[in-house]
């Protein structure tokens, strides 16, 4: 059989299925499952390909009646079954779980105490917001400010470790420290007047 004799076959019964014979789509399965599944091999693990292959001919019958026939039905086969290829490893990123055991002690007991707090949509919004506040004023200040701020108030390193860091003084960190604060809540407080 030649190409443009099965190319007609094939339109024939798209035709028959758009036109509500369930039974027609069963030929365009046979004629083109090895053709779907030569694709969804290529981008899917083996034991998963012939349900995304399935997925795809369902994929494939939902949408005929939308087919124009534009470009050739293989070509927008091929597309359907990219598509669902996609989404497989969309779900699987996002369904991706993370052993307990792959974890660092302090991970492990973040999530133990985010498990036990119950907070609720406005308390994660009240924090996201006091976030980006905090980012915005500092942004606003200099480098040096910033520096001292983050490494003494954020992560908690003692005077004496910044100096060494930084390599500065212990008074210089002390009085930048003090002088950084005071520029932040003037800041913080001037954009919550906003």
């Amino acid at each position: 059989m030649s190409e443009d004799a099965k190319d007609r076959e094939v339109a024939g019964y798209i035709d028959r299925v758009k036109k509500g014979d369930k039974d027609a789509f069963s030929f365009i399965i046979k004629t083109y499952k090895m053709y779907v599944l030569k694709i969804v091999n290529r981008h899917i693990p083996y034991e998963e390909a012939e349900e995304v292959a399935h997925d795809a001919f369902v994929r494939i019958y939902e949408s005929l009646p939308r087919f124009k026939g534009e470009g050739g039905f293989r070509q927008w086969m091929a597309a359907i079954t990219t598509r669902a290829c996609y989404d497989y490893w969309r779900r699987a990123y996002r369904s991706r779980e993370v052993p307990m055991s792959s974890l660092g002690d302090e991970h492990r007991e973040w999530l133990e105490r985010a498990a036990s707090e119950t907070a609720s949509i406005e308390d994660i919004a009240r924090q996201a917001e006091a976030r980006e506040l905090l980012e915005y004023a500092l942004s606003r200040l200099s480098a040096e400010d910033r520096m001292v701020l983050e490494l003494v108030y954020m992560e908690g390193l003692s005077v004496r470790e910044v100096a060494g860091l930084l390599g500065w003084s212990t008074a210089n960190v002390k009085i930048r420290s003090f002088r950084s604060r005071r520029k932040l809540h003037k800041l913080l407080k001037d954009a919550g007047r906003r």
